[in-house]
C-alpha cells in the first residue's frame, strides 16, 4: 500500500498572545508574555494569583445570544480558530465530498467551568431539587468541539477527540495524519483548545504543587528548562491546522 503525503492548507488561533495566526505569531517571535492577573473569578485567596488569559475575546462577535449559551468557552476558543483556520485553507465545501472529510479535535478536560457552574448551583439548591441546564453534558464532554465543527461545516468523516492531558493536541494531529496517510479521508480538521482558568482548576493544580506562584513576576514564571523554575503556568486558547492529502491539496491549487 502506498502511503499519501500530508501537507498543512489551513491556519488558526486564539491564544494569550493574539486572537488570530498572524497576531499571536508576531508577539511570540516578539518576546511577548501572555502572563498576567486572573480575571475570570477572584483567586485571591488561592497561591496562583496569574495565568496566560485569552484577551478581548466577545463570544457575540461569532454567536447569537441563544446559540452562545450552548457552548462551554473552550468550544467557543475552538470555533474561532477553527473558522480562521478554515477561510485559511480556501476549501469550498461545496465542491467537496464532505463524508472525506474530518475533524480530530482535542481537550485534555473539556468544559469545566460549565461542570463547576452545574454542580456548584445544584449544592447550592438542593433543599430545592435537582435543576440541571439540558446543554450541560453536551457543553461539557471533551469531544464536543470536535461535534460542533463538524456540524457547523458539514463534515461527514472521521470524528472524535483524544484526551491525553498536555499531549492531546499532538496525538490529535498526529492520528489525523495517519488517517489521511492511509487514505481514510482527504482533509482533517484538527487541534486543539482549552479554557480551565477557573477555581477548580487553579485549586487542584495548586494542591498538587505543580503552578507557578511567582505572583510577583507573572511574565518571567514560565521557565520549564530552568533551575529556578517552580511550576508551570495555566493558559487558555485554542489551535487548528487543516491536514491535507498532497495530490487533493495540489490539485485545488491550495496555498501549501
Amino acid at each position: 500500500m502506498e502511503l499519501k503525503r500530508v501537507v498543512v492548507t489551513g491556519l488558526g488561533a486564539i491564544t494569550p498572545l493574539g486572537n488570530d495566526v498572524e497576531t499571536t505569531w508576531e508577539n511570540a517571535i516578539a518576546g511577548k508574555s501572555g502572563a498576567g492577573p486572573i480575571t475570570h473569578f477572584d483567586a485571591s485567596l488561592f497561591k496562583t494569583h496569574f495565568a496566560c488569559e485569552v484577551k478581548d475575546f466577545n463570544p457575540a462577535d461569532l454567536f447569537d445570544r441563544k446559540e452562545a449559551r450552548k457552548y462551554d468557552r473552550y468550544s467557543q476558543l475552538a470555533i474561532h480558530a477553527a473558522k480562521e483556520a478554515m477561510t485559511d485553507s480556501k476549501l469550498d465545501l461545496e465542491k467537496e465530498n464532505r463524508d472525506r472529510i474530518g475533524v480530530i479535535f482535542s481537550a485534555g478536560i473539556g468544559g469545566i467551568r460549565t461542570f463547576e457552574e452545574e454542580v456548584g448551583g445544584y449544592y447550592l439548591a438542593m433543599d430545592k431539587g435537582p435543576r440541571f441546564n439540558p446543554f450541560f453534558i453536551p457543553k461539557m464532554i471533551a469531544d464536543i468541539a470536535a461535534g460542533h465543527i463538524s456540524m457547523i461545516y458539514g463534515l461527514r468523516g472521521p470524528n472524535y477527540a483524544t484526551v491525553s492531558a498536555c499531549a492531546s493536541s499532538t496525538n490529535a494531529i498526529v492520528d489525523a495524519f495517519n488517517l489521511i496517510r492511509l487514505g481514510k479521508a482527504n482533509v482533517i480538521v484538527s487541534g486543539g483548545a482549552e479554557a480551565t482558568i477557573s477555581p477548580s482548576a487553579v485549586g487542584g493544580f495548586n494542591a498538587m504543587m505543580a503552578l507557578s506562584t511567582r505572583n510577583d513576576a507573572p511574565e518571567t514564571a514560565s521557565r520549564p528548562f530552568s533551575a529556578s523554575r517552580d511550576g508551570f503556568v495555566i493558559g487558555e486558547g485554542a489551535s487548528v491546522l487543516i491536514l491535507e492529502e498532497l495530490e487533493h491539496a495540489v490539485a485545488r491549487g491550495a496555498t501549501i
